[in-house]
């Protein structure tokens, strides 16, 4: 049992599980904000340009509730292909932020590799083979 928790915890402090983490986590925050940006912001700015529209409201009823006074007896049935106009703004959002971001991540490594000493060149071989026989003849004395 010990050497299981063992490998479970050297499994479990990888770099790669706890960045895996970390990136869940920040992705969950992100998601809420960016779905709010085109919750609150976005999508009632293109609701006036197209008339008012409210996406989320958009839908076919397919049947219609059955009521008793205020009471519903049986809800409505509906595609609320709205809400899926809505959703796919948000995924389009995302994808772009999270594609910008990326893109953004990847100049930075780009210049760090840039930036980086190139290696000198290897000696030609002569010299490298000169270099050996005065490493052996170190060696023998």
């Amino acid at each position: 049992m010990g050497k299981f928790l063992q490998e479970f915890k050297q499994f479990a402090m990888r770099g790669n599980v706890v960045d895996m983490a970390v990136g869940i986590i920040i992705g969950g925050a992100f998601g809420k904000i960016v779905s709010s940006v085109v919750a609150d912001i976005i999508m009632p700015a293109v609701g006036v340009l197209v008339g008012g529209v409210n996406f989320t409201d958009l839908k076919i009823v397919l049947k219609h509730a059955v009521m008793e006074g205020d009471k519903v007896i049986t809800p409505a049935v509906t595609i609320n292909y709205g809400n899926f106009i809505q959703v796919t703004f948000d995924f389009i959002i995302i994808a772009f932020a999270i594609f910008m971001m990326v893109k953004g991540m990847n100049a930075l490594n780009k210049k760090k590799t840039e930036e980086a000493p190139a290696a000198p060149p290897a000696p030609p071989a002569d010299i490298q083979l000169l270099t050996e026989i005065r490493d052996l003849l170190k060696d023998k004395k």
